[in-house]
């Protein structure tokens, strides 16, 4: 059983598809992100996965349970942060926890419960404050707490650090690490360093279909379109001489003395680039492989 199970959904807007035969497959102990431009579909997928939205074709279950048609039994067993973090701004932080805890059948203590996941998300300091006394950062942990508060399998979330600064970011990424060694986390960001920092798996969606899926290190492999090198040589050289070097693709000037040198994926160079440099009688200062990031490939498979 899968947590989530996505199976060739589409969803049209009147005319406009916004989602294409999408699949994929979330498992306990994961975190996933959901990566994409705007207008992607990464929001209308997470509406369709906690029944906010029916799908026009295939099928979503979270559990085994149909979104369609048990819509009940999925809101029970999924926690949702949605993009606009809609709270009660007149309500105390403690109060709306207790209030969304009561919402739930749930054997907690109440007050139990709720101080657990205020310390979980660094909402002591705050605790007793109005939500519309809070800034923008302690709302976003306030949304995410009540995603938690009744301890679901599963968490959906949708930009969930919006708004926080970065020692508040370090904190949330550290929450949900450790919660995805136990759920299943789906979440959607726009920043490459917090897929890289917490997600074990990502889903890239472009114009609403998956153009990637699969663990960070294997994407990064099967989509990296070059081979890539930095070397500084003690020399200054022009990009005609380096274009000789055997099996090169292209030179990038980083300055007078510092190069990146692009190979296709299947060729390792270095010995090709040593071999050049002892030949032409260059002095090689620095050497380094020049790996690409999850920022590339997001830009590779997303321009258009």
């Amino acid at each position: 059983m899968h947590s989530i199970e996505c199976s060739h959904i589409n969803r049209f807007y009147g005319t406009q598809q916004v989602l294409g035969d999408v699949s994929f497959v979330v498992d306990k102990g994961q975190v996933t992100g959901l990566l994409g431009p705007n207008g992607a579909g990464k929001t209308t997928l997470m509406k369709i996965l906690t029944s906010y939205l029916p799908p026009n074709e295939g099928n979503a279950f979270v559990h085994d349970f149909n979104v369609q048609t048990e819509a009940l039994k999925i809101r029970k067993l999924v926690g949702y942060l949605p993009e606009n973090n809609p709270l009660y701004p007149e309500m105390y932080v403690r109060e709306y926890l207790g209030f969304v805890l009561k919402m739930y059948d749930t054997e907690f203590s109440l007050k139990k419960r709720v101080d657990e996941v205020i310390e979980l998300t660094g909402l002591t300091t705050e605790q007793y404050k109005k939500i519309g006394a809070l800034s923008k950062g302690y709302r976003q942990r306030v949304g995410l707490a009540q995603s938690l508060i009744h301890d679901p399998p599963v968490l959906i979330l949708d930009e969930p650090t919006t708004g926080l600064d970065p020692n508040q970011l370090t904190g949330i990424r550290q929450v949900i690490t450790r919660l995805g060694k136990e759920k299943a986390v789906l979440l959607s960001t726009h920043i490459m360093q917090e897929v890289e920092a917490v997600c074990n798996r990502v889903v890239i969606l472009n114009k609403g279909r998956v153009v990637a899926d699969g663990k960070v290190d294997v994407v990064l492999q099967k989509t990296a379109s070059t081979h890539s090198y930095f070397l500084e040589l003690k020399e200054q050289v022009s990009d005609t001489l380096l274009k000789e070097i055997p099996e090169i693709s292209f030179v990038e000037k980083h300055s007078d003395t510092q190069w990146i040198l692009h190979f296709e994926p299947a060729v390792d160079a270095r010995e090709i680039i040593f071999g050049f440099m002892v030949k032409k009688g260059l002095t090689l200062l620095s050497f380094s492989v020049k790996q690409e990031n999850l920022e590339d490939v997001f830009h590779q498979l997303t321009k258009a």
